[in-house]
């Protein structure tokens, strides 16, 4: 696909890719995993994150609010599941999120993004770098968050 851009973003938590799943299914997570510094609203709560559970927020997307609207998908009960914007700021977003153990009590938490600006090639080139800044910035404080989370006594930090 002309224009696809990927962002993937890796680490190891210390905690079972089930707990740190289980983790991510409570209410609230996508509050807990948004960086303060983001202006993102929930305008429609998603029930959860299995196959065809949906939701909508309300994000700043340059000088702009948007709505995103996005679909759950690809769901594997302690592995994996996937956002999928069905209406917003881009072109294309695939967001996969996969728990993959690693040892007894550790996993590897990715972040896969299949994305696609608006406008294309002229996209890409006025706001691909800005894109890629924001994402590895998100990420890193999303990581973050989760890893400090699975240390605290309730998991909830």
């Amino acid at each position: 696909m002309a224009g696809q851009n990927v962002f993937v973003y890796s680490s190891r938590i210390e905690a079972s890719a089930e707990q740190v799943f289980l983790w991510h299914t409570e209410r609230g997570a996508l509050e807990r995993l948004t960086p303060p510094w983001e202006a993102m609203e929930v305008v429609e709560p998603s029930p959860g994150i299995r196959d065809g559970d949906h939701g909508v927020l309300r994000v700043r997307f340059g000088p702009f609010r948007i709505l995103w609207k996005f679909e759950h998908r690809d769901y594997i009960l302690g592995r994996r599941f996937q956002d999928v914007q069905t209406t917003g700021p881009f072109r294309r977003w695939v967001h996969t999120h996969s728990f993959t153990p690693d040892g007894a009590s550790a996993c590897r938490l990715e972040d896969r993004i299949e994305y696609e600006l608006p406008f294309g090639a002229l996209g890409n080139l006025l706001g691909g770098w800005l894109i890629r800044r924001k994402l590895a910035r998100t990420f890193e404080y999303r990581h973050r968050v989760t890893a400090e989370a699975m240390c605290a006594p309730d998991g909830r930090r």
